[in-house]
């Protein structure tokens, strides 16, 4: 991950519009987030800001790069989180730049508490912002190495035995426009999920962790005896 490229075009106009928008999007999906514990995972913005709105007592930042109060710096493929210990975990463009994805998702899915959330903001690689990223040769926008549809981010949910709670695509405002009015962002964010909806520039998928439920065997208590031919067969108390 190229940490000076991820800030400096987080910084950029562009990029301080996204953040702006993504916030707005994580606090409506976020507001029905409750319990003890929020695991951000990896860094996008200023700590805390897109994970503001949850309704947990605590969240925590960790990252492989990560530095400061509070943050945990580990790798993504082996977290230190103890399995089912947490309630939400937040994922703001996190598997466009890991090393390995499905690795990721997994520790995800162990860390979780039954019936627990995971977010995941991710850029669209099938609209404009997509083509961006193309012509870019993986260089837009900053750190993303590859851009996941949000298809195959449902299959991978899927697999991993998640039920998708939440989607809404969102970003509608094309990829080199810098100057861009505000008005004009807010009209295109209105107007685009109703007639632009597979051209947006990114997704949000919200996702629940499903236990699996086990069905009680009940003791037998009793036994009928076995009937041959319509007659009981006789028992041990009776043979003699």
């Amino acid at each position: 991950m190229n940490d000076a490229a991820h800030h400096v075009w987080l910084d950029s106009a562009l990029g301080a519009a996204v953040l702006e928008l993504e916030e707005r999007v994580l606090a409506d999906a976020l507001a029905d987030v409750f319990g003890f514990e929020l695991l951000q995972l990896g860094e996008w913005g200023a700590r805390d800001e897109l994970c503001a709105h949850a309704r947990t007592q605590h969240r925590c930042w960790l990252a492989p790069e990560a530095a400061g109060p509070g943050a945990i710096r580990a790798a993504y493929e082996a977290l230190p989180i103890a399995s089912g210990s947490v309630e939400a975990v937040l994922l703001p463009h996190t598997l466009e730049h890991a090393s390995h994805p499905h690795a990721l998702l997994r520790e995800v899915e162990r860390v979780l508490m039954g019936e627990g959330h995971v977010l995941v903001c991710g850029f669209n690689p099938l609209g404009p912002w997509g083509i961006r990223h193309l012509v870019s040769r993986g260089h837009f926008p900053p750190p993303a190495s590859r851009l996941l549809s949000e298809r195959r981010l449902r299959d991978w949910l899927g697999l991993l035995g998640f039920e998708v709670t939440l989607s809404r695509r969102y970003l509608f405002a094309p990829p080199w426009t810098h100057r861009m009015s505000v008005r004009s962002r807010e009209w295109l964010e209105a107007r685009g999920p109703s007639f632009a909806a597979p051209l947006a520039g990114a997704y949000l998928l919200k996702a629940r962790k499903r236990v699996r439920g086990l069905t009680p065997i009940r003791p037998v208590w009793h036994r009928a005896p076995a009937v041959v031919g319509g007659i009981a067969e006789p028992t041990s108390r009776n043979a003699a």
